[in-house]
Protein backbone atom coordinates (compact mmCIF):
# COMPACT_ATOMS: atom_id res chain seq x y z
CA UNK A 1 0.00 0.00 0.00
CA UNK A 2 1.39 3.41 -0.89
CA UNK A 3 3.01 6.47 1.62
CA UNK A 4 1.94 9.82 1.42
CA UNK A 5 5.56 11.09 1.75
CA UNK A 6 3.49 14.68 1.39
CA UNK A 7 0.94 16.14 -0.64
CA UNK A 8 3.03 16.04 -4.13
CA UNK A 9 4.74 12.51 -3.77
CA UNK A 10 2.82 9.17 -3.06
CA UNK A 11 5.36 6.26 -2.88
CA UNK A 12 4.70 2.01 -2.83
CA UNK A 13 8.73 1.57 -2.14
CA UNK A 14 9.16 -0.25 1.16
CA UNK A 15 12.84 -0.39 0.30
CA UNK A 16 13.91 2.94 -0.71
CA UNK A 17 17.17 5.05 -0.01
CA UNK A 18 16.79 9.06 1.34
CA UNK A 19 18.52 9.82 -1.76
CA UNK A 20 15.57 8.21 -3.98
CA UNK A 21 13.24 10.61 -2.22
CA UNK A 22 15.32 13.77 -2.12
CA UNK A 23 15.47 13.32 -6.23
CA UNK A 24 11.86 12.64 -6.27
CA UNK A 25 11.20 15.33 -4.11
CA UNK A 26 12.74 18.00 -6.66
CA UNK A 27 10.45 16.65 -9.67
CA UNK A 28 7.48 16.96 -7.55
CA UNK A 29 7.78 20.79 -6.56
CA UNK A 30 8.16 21.60 -10.48
CA UNK A 31 5.12 24.08 -11.36
CA UNK A 32 4.54 21.94 -14.41
CA UNK A 33 3.52 19.17 -12.38
CA UNK A 34 -0.37 18.52 -12.18
CA UNK A 35 -1.31 16.53 -8.52
CA UNK A 36 1.64 13.88 -7.27
CA UNK A 37 4.35 12.00 -8.47
CA UNK A 38 3.84 8.16 -7.91
CA UNK A 39 6.95 6.20 -6.64
CA UNK A 40 6.91 2.53 -7.68
CA UNK A 41 8.23 -0.23 -5.19
CA UNK A 42 11.40 -0.14 -7.75
CA UNK A 43 12.56 3.32 -7.52
CA UNK A 44 15.89 4.41 -7.40
CA UNK A 45 18.08 7.48 -8.55
CA UNK A 46 18.44 8.23 -11.77
CA UNK A 47 20.00 10.87 -14.03
CA UNK A 48 17.34 14.04 -13.33
CA UNK A 49 13.98 12.27 -12.82
CA UNK A 50 14.04 9.02 -10.15
CA UNK A 51 13.64 5.35 -11.90
CA UNK A 52 10.37 4.13 -11.07
CA UNK A 53 8.40 7.00 -10.78
CA UNK A 54 5.37 8.64 -12.41
CA UNK A 55 4.93 12.15 -13.13
CA UNK A 56 1.59 13.94 -14.30
CA UNK A 57 2.27 17.28 -16.29
CA UNK A 58 -0.14 18.95 -18.20
CA UNK A 59 0.96 20.86 -21.50
CA UNK A 60 4.54 20.69 -20.92
CA UNK A 61 6.88 17.01 -21.25
CA UNK A 62 10.40 16.69 -19.35
CA UNK A 63 12.81 15.03 -21.93
CA UNK A 64 15.30 13.34 -19.02
CA UNK A 65 12.30 11.92 -17.38
CA UNK A 66 11.86 9.74 -20.08
CA UNK A 67 15.00 9.30 -20.40
CA UNK A 68 17.80 8.24 -23.08
CA UNK A 69 16.80 4.73 -23.64
CA UNK A 70 13.03 6.10 -24.94
CA UNK A 71 10.99 3.13 -25.38
CA UNK A 72 12.95 0.70 -23.70
CA UNK A 73 10.26 -2.28 -22.65
CA UNK A 74 9.74 -6.05 -22.37
CA UNK A 75 8.63 -8.64 -24.64
CA UNK A 76 7.05 -12.16 -23.79
CA UNK A 77 6.09 -14.95 -25.81
CA UNK A 78 4.03 -17.78 -24.35
CA UNK A 79 4.61 -21.14 -26.09
CA UNK A 80 2.88 -24.31 -26.28
CA UNK A 81 6.09 -26.36 -24.85
CA UNK A 82 6.44 -28.00 -21.58
CA UNK A 83 9.35 -28.05 -19.17
CA UNK A 84 9.11 -31.76 -19.67
CA UNK A 85 9.53 -31.15 -23.61
CA UNK A 86 13.12 -29.49 -23.11
CA UNK A 87 16.05 -31.14 -23.82
CA UNK A 88 18.65 -32.23 -20.94
CA UNK A 89 20.77 -29.69 -22.60
CA UNK A 90 20.34 -26.23 -23.49
CA UNK A 91 23.75 -25.03 -23.91
CA UNK A 92 22.82 -25.31 -27.80
CA UNK A 93 20.58 -22.99 -27.78
CA UNK A 94 22.66 -20.22 -25.83
CA UNK A 95 24.72 -20.45 -28.94
CA UNK A 96 22.07 -19.89 -31.51
CA UNK A 97 20.06 -16.74 -29.70
CA UNK A 98 23.52 -15.22 -29.43
CA UNK A 99 23.95 -15.83 -33.42
CA UNK A 100 20.49 -14.54 -33.85
CA UNK A 101 20.11 -11.81 -31.60
CA UNK A 102 23.29 -9.16 -31.73
CA UNK A 103 24.20 -7.93 -28.25
CA UNK A 104 26.71 -5.41 -26.54
CA UNK A 105 27.25 -1.44 -26.99
CA UNK A 106 27.05 -0.54 -30.67
CA UNK A 107 26.62 -3.56 -32.16
CA UNK A 108 25.23 -4.63 -35.22
CA UNK A 109 24.30 -7.73 -37.73
CA UNK A 110 24.16 -6.84 -41.40
CA UNK A 111 21.41 -9.78 -41.95
CA UNK A 112 19.47 -8.78 -39.05
CA UNK A 113 19.80 -4.96 -40.68
CA UNK A 114 18.32 -6.03 -43.68
CA UNK A 115 15.20 -6.78 -42.26
CA UNK A 116 14.62 -3.32 -40.96
CA UNK A 117 14.70 -1.65 -44.91
CA UNK A 118 10.67 -2.26 -44.62
CA UNK A 119 10.23 -0.60 -41.24
CA UNK A 120 12.02 2.04 -41.47
CA UNK A 121 10.59 3.00 -45.10
CA UNK A 122 7.39 2.99 -43.72
CA UNK A 123 7.84 4.63 -40.60
CA UNK A 124 10.17 8.23 -41.46
CA UNK A 125 11.32 9.76 -38.36
CA UNK A 126 10.38 13.43 -37.48
CA UNK A 127 14.14 14.62 -37.80
CA UNK A 128 15.52 14.06 -40.88
CA UNK A 129 18.14 11.38 -39.64
CA UNK A 130 22.07 12.35 -40.66
CA UNK A 131 23.62 9.57 -43.22
CA UNK A 132 25.31 7.94 -39.90
CA UNK A 133 22.42 7.61 -38.05
CA UNK A 134 20.06 6.31 -40.61
CA UNK A 135 22.84 3.52 -40.79
CA UNK A 136 23.11 3.00 -37.59
CA UNK A 137 19.19 2.87 -37.40
CA UNK A 138 19.15 -0.08 -39.48
CA UNK A 139 21.88 -1.94 -38.27
CA UNK A 140 20.62 -2.18 -34.85
CA UNK A 141 17.38 -3.12 -35.52
CA UNK A 142 16.64 -6.30 -34.58
CA UNK A 143 19.43 -5.90 -31.73
CA UNK A 144 19.72 -6.35 -28.07
CA UNK A 145 22.24 -4.03 -26.85
CA UNK A 146 23.84 -4.27 -23.22
CA UNK A 147 23.76 -3.59 -19.76
CA UNK A 148 20.81 -4.77 -17.90
CA UNK A 149 19.24 -5.85 -21.65
CA UNK A 150 18.39 -9.61 -22.03
CA UNK A 151 16.70 -12.75 -23.61
CA UNK A 152 15.93 -15.50 -21.43
CA UNK A 153 14.15 -18.45 -21.64
CA UNK A 154 11.44 -19.24 -18.76
CA UNK A 155 9.56 -21.82 -17.08
CA UNK A 156 5.81 -20.65 -15.59
CA UNK A 157 4.11 -22.29 -12.18
CA UNK A 158 2.47 -24.35 -14.79
CA UNK A 159 5.26 -25.47 -16.52
CA UNK A 160 4.93 -23.63 -19.61
CA UNK A 161 7.83 -22.51 -21.59
CA UNK A 162 8.58 -18.36 -22.14
CA UNK A 163 10.88 -16.22 -23.77
CA UNK A 164 11.62 -13.20 -22.53
CA UNK A 165 13.23 -10.07 -23.87
CA UNK A 166 14.36 -6.99 -22.62
CA UNK A 167 15.38 -3.72 -25.00
CA UNK A 168 14.99 -0.57 -26.29
CA UNK A 169 15.68 1.80 -28.82
CA UNK A 170 19.34 1.15 -29.06
CA UNK A 171 21.65 3.94 -30.39
CA UNK A 172 19.19 6.37 -32.13
CA UNK A 173 16.70 6.76 -29.19
CA UNK A 174 19.52 7.66 -27.28
CA UNK A 175 21.18 10.10 -30.01
CA UNK A 176 17.36 11.73 -30.54
CA UNK A 177 16.77 11.82 -26.56
CA UNK A 178 20.32 13.31 -25.69
CA UNK A 179 19.75 15.95 -28.39
CA UNK A 180 16.62 17.29 -26.96
CA UNK A 181 17.62 17.07 -23.32
CA UNK A 182 20.35 19.67 -24.38
CA UNK A 183 17.88 21.56 -25.89
CA UNK A 184 15.99 21.69 -22.83
CA UNK A 185 18.57 22.83 -20.72
CA UNK A 186 19.67 25.12 -22.71
CA UNK A 187 15.87 26.96 -23.00
CA UNK A 188 15.79 26.64 -19.44
CA UNK A 189 18.99 28.68 -19.19
CA UNK A 190 17.90 31.30 -21.71
CA UNK A 191 14.45 31.10 -19.74
CA UNK A 192 16.29 32.03 -16.35
CA UNK A 193 13.94 29.12 -14.72
CA UNK A 194 16.50 28.43 -11.74
CA UNK A 195 15.65 24.95 -11.49
CA UNK A 196 16.93 22.82 -8.57
CA UNK A 197 18.75 19.62 -11.22
CA UNK A 198 18.76 21.34 -14.97
CA UNK A 199 18.10 17.97 -16.42
CA UNK A 200 14.30 18.04 -15.28
CA UNK A 201 14.25 21.13 -17.73
CA UNK A 202 10.99 20.78 -19.96
CA UNK A 203 9.08 22.01 -22.74
CA UNK A 204 5.54 23.42 -23.08
CA UNK A 205 2.89 22.42 -25.67
CA UNK A 206 2.51 24.66 -28.33
CA UNK A 207 6.24 25.51 -28.91
CA UNK A 208 7.99 24.06 -31.56
CA UNK A 209 10.55 22.41 -29.25
CA UNK A 210 7.67 20.64 -27.75
CA UNK A 211 6.05 19.59 -31.09
CA UNK A 212 9.60 17.96 -32.21
CA UNK A 213 10.52 16.29 -29.00
CA UNK A 214 7.23 14.45 -29.06
CA UNK A 215 7.57 13.60 -32.33
CA UNK A 216 10.98 11.65 -32.32
CA UNK A 217 10.57 10.43 -28.98
CA UNK A 218 7.19 8.94 -30.32
CA UNK A 219 8.83 7.37 -33.72
CA UNK A 220 11.42 6.23 -31.00
CA UNK A 221 9.16 4.27 -29.15
CA UNK A 222 7.80 2.82 -32.12
CA UNK A 223 11.29 1.38 -32.83
CA UNK A 224 11.79 0.47 -29.69
CA UNK A 225 8.66 -2.06 -30.16
CA UNK A 226 9.36 -2.80 -33.77
CA UNK A 227 13.20 -3.64 -32.54
CA UNK A 228 11.73 -5.97 -29.49
CA UNK A 229 9.11 -7.10 -32.20
CA UNK A 230 11.75 -8.34 -34.68
CA UNK A 231 14.07 -10.05 -32.21
CA UNK A 232 11.47 -12.23 -30.45
CA UNK A 233 10.65 -13.34 -34.56
CA UNK A 234 14.31 -13.88 -34.51
CA UNK A 235 14.31 -15.80 -31.33
CA UNK A 236 11.04 -17.89 -32.01
CA UNK A 237 13.25 -19.57 -35.12
CA UNK A 238 15.94 -20.51 -33.05
CA UNK A 239 13.95 -22.23 -30.27
CA UNK A 240 11.76 -24.07 -32.78
CA UNK A 241 14.24 -25.05 -34.75
CA UNK A 242 16.33 -26.02 -31.88
CA UNK A 243 13.37 -28.33 -30.16
CA UNK A 244 12.04 -29.16 -33.78
CA UNK A 245 8.19 -28.33 -32.70
CA UNK A 246 6.33 -25.86 -30.91
CA UNK A 247 4.48 -22.77 -31.91
CA UNK A 248 3.65 -19.53 -29.96
CA UNK A 249 0.68 -18.81 -28.29
CA UNK A 250 0.60 -14.99 -27.48
CA UNK A 251 2.63 -12.31 -26.92
CA UNK A 252 3.01 -9.11 -24.71
CA UNK A 253 4.86 -5.98 -25.57
CA UNK A 254 5.29 -2.91 -23.86
CA UNK A 255 7.50 0.18 -22.72
CA UNK A 256 8.55 1.19 -19.48
CA UNK A 257 10.36 4.44 -20.56
CA UNK A 258 7.96 6.49 -22.47
CA UNK A 259 5.08 9.19 -22.39
CA UNK A 260 1.92 9.12 -23.80
CA UNK A 261 -0.97 11.76 -23.35
CA UNK A 262 -4.34 10.40 -21.09
CA UNK A 263 -7.01 11.38 -19.40
CA UNK A 264 -6.94 10.91 -15.66
CA UNK A 265 -9.50 12.95 -13.27
CA UNK A 266 -11.70 14.69 -16.67
CA UNK A 267 -8.08 15.82 -17.09
CA UNK A 268 -6.25 15.36 -20.79
CA UNK A 269 -2.27 15.10 -18.78
CA UNK A 270 1.11 13.48 -20.43
CA UNK A 271 2.02 10.60 -18.03
CA UNK A 272 5.75 9.99 -18.49
CA UNK A 273 6.65 6.97 -17.22
CA UNK A 274 10.52 6.54 -16.11
CA UNK A 275 11.01 2.51 -15.25
CA UNK A 276 7.36 1.97 -15.20
CA UNK A 277 4.33 0.63 -16.69
CA UNK A 278 1.06 1.10 -18.11
CA UNK A 279 -1.13 -1.14 -15.38
CA UNK A 280 -4.73 0.07 -16.36
CA UNK A 281 -7.26 -2.46 -15.92
CA UNK A 282 -6.99 -5.33 -17.81
CA UNK A 283 -3.25 -4.44 -19.43
CA UNK A 284 -0.70 -7.33 -19.51
CA UNK A 285 2.52 -6.47 -18.49
CA UNK A 286 5.82 -8.18 -18.25
CA UNK A 287 8.20 -7.20 -14.31
CA UNK A 288 11.50 -9.06 -15.00
CA UNK A 289 13.12 -9.41 -11.27
CA UNK A 290 17.40 -9.94 -12.20
CA UNK A 291 19.18 -11.94 -13.85
CA UNK A 292 18.97 -15.26 -11.18
CA UNK A 293 14.99 -14.38 -9.77
CA UNK A 294 11.87 -14.30 -10.78
CA UNK A 295 9.61 -12.30 -13.23
CA UNK A 296 6.22 -11.49 -13.51
CA UNK A 297 3.40 -11.57 -15.76
CA UNK A 298 0.86 -9.23 -14.55
CA UNK A 299 -2.68 -7.37 -15.92
CA UNK A 300 -3.09 -4.14 -14.28
CA UNK A 301 -5.62 -2.84 -11.51
CA UNK A 302 -6.41 0.71 -13.05
CA UNK A 303 -5.15 1.97 -9.81
CA UNK A 304 -5.70 5.85 -9.76
CA UNK A 305 -3.66 7.06 -7.65
CA UNK A 306 -0.70 5.67 -9.12
CA UNK A 307 -1.96 7.10 -12.27
CA UNK A 308 -2.30 3.61 -13.26
CA UNK A 309 0.95 2.15 -13.59
CA UNK A 310 3.56 -0.09 -11.84
CA UNK A 311 7.13 -0.92 -11.54
CA UNK A 312 9.52 -2.20 -14.51
CA UNK A 313 11.47 -4.33 -12.85
CA UNK A 314 13.02 -5.24 -9.31
CA UNK A 315 14.73 -2.07 -9.52
CA UNK A 316 18.89 -1.50 -8.27
CA UNK A 317 20.11 -1.38 -4.79
CA UNK A 318 23.78 -0.70 -5.94
CA UNK A 319 24.55 0.77 -8.84
CA UNK A 320 26.87 -0.91 -10.92
CA UNK A 321 29.89 0.66 -10.08
CA UNK A 322 29.25 -0.47 -5.90
CA UNK A 323 28.17 -3.62 -7.28
CA UNK A 324 31.71 -4.93 -9.04
CA UNK A 325 33.57 -3.68 -5.65
CA UNK A 326 30.81 -5.57 -3.58
CA UNK A 327 30.67 -8.84 -5.62
CA UNK A 328 33.13 -10.97 -7.66
CA UNK A 329 32.39 -13.53 -10.88
CA UNK A 330 32.25 -16.65 -7.77
CA UNK A 331 29.51 -14.61 -6.33
CA UNK A 332 27.55 -14.20 -9.40
CA UNK A 333 28.06 -17.92 -10.31
CA UNK A 334 27.08 -19.12 -6.89
CA UNK A 335 23.82 -16.97 -7.67
CA UNK A 336 23.34 -18.49 -11.03
CA UNK A 337 24.15 -21.99 -10.54
CA UNK A 338 21.25 -24.90 -12.21
CA UNK A 339 21.15 -21.74 -15.23
CA UNK A 340 22.44 -21.76 -18.61
CA UNK A 341 24.06 -19.04 -18.87
CA UNK A 342 27.02 -16.80 -20.50
CA UNK A 343 29.47 -18.20 -17.53
CA UNK A 344 32.75 -17.62 -19.52
CA UNK A 345 31.54 -13.96 -19.37
CA UNK A 346 31.54 -13.71 -15.92
CA UNK A 347 33.82 -11.05 -15.19
CA UNK A 348 31.49 -8.50 -17.32
CA UNK A 349 28.48 -9.66 -15.96
CA UNK A 350 29.59 -9.15 -12.05
CA UNK A 351 26.97 -5.71 -12.28
CA UNK A 352 24.23 -7.68 -13.15
CA UNK A 353 24.25 -10.15 -10.12
CA UNK A 354 21.22 -10.29 -8.61
CA UNK A 355 22.28 -9.25 -5.47
CA UNK A 356 22.74 -5.84 -7.05
CA UNK A 357 18.61 -5.65 -6.86
CA UNK A 358 16.48 -5.44 -4.79
CA UNK A 359 14.44 -8.08 -3.57
CA UNK A 360 11.30 -9.03 -6.50
CA UNK A 361 9.34 -10.81 -4.28
CA UNK A 362 8.51 -7.87 -1.85
CA UNK A 363 8.21 -5.27 -5.35
CA UNK A 364 5.74 -7.78 -5.97
CA UNK A 365 4.12 -7.33 -2.61
CA UNK A 366 4.55 -3.70 -2.58
CA UNK A 367 2.17 -3.05 -5.59
CA UNK A 368 -0.50 -6.17 -5.05
CA UNK A 369 -2.86 -2.96 -5.42
CA UNK A 370 -1.58 -2.10 -8.72
CA UNK A 371 -1.08 -5.07 -10.38
CA UNK A 372 -3.10 -9.38 -10.04
CA UNK A 373 -0.16 -11.58 -11.01
CA UNK A 374 -0.88 -13.97 -13.58
CA UNK A 375 2.11 -15.89 -14.14
CA UNK A 376 5.41 -16.60 -12.08
CA UNK A 377 8.52 -17.09 -14.48
CA UNK A 378 11.71 -18.58 -13.30
CA UNK A 379 14.58 -18.76 -15.80
CA UNK A 380 16.57 -21.85 -16.92
CA UNK A 381 18.48 -19.75 -19.68
CA UNK A 382 19.88 -16.54 -19.74
CA UNK A 383 21.51 -14.36 -22.51
CA UNK A 384 22.81 -11.11 -21.63
CA UNK A 385 24.51 -8.30 -23.73
CA UNK A 386 28.50 -7.58 -22.42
Amino acid sequence: MPTNINDKLISWASDIDPGTIRQAEKTARLPIVEGHVALMPDAHVGIGATVGSVIPTRNAVIPSAVGVDIGCGMIAAELDVTDHQLPDSLEPLLGRVERAIPAGVGKGHDDVARKADAWLSAHRPATELSTDRSVKAAKQFGTLGSGNHFFELCLDERGRVWVVLHSGSRGIGNQLAQAHIAKARRLAKDLELRLEDPDLAWFVEGTPEFGAYIADMLWAQDYAAANRAQMMDNAMREVFGFLGFGRETRRINCHHNFTSRELHNGQQLWITRKGAIKADLGDLGVIPGSMGTRSYIVAGKGNAASWTSCSHGAGRRHSRTQAKKLFTKADLAEQMAGKVWLAKRAESLVDEIPSAYKDIDQVMADQSDLVEVRHTLRQVLNYKGT
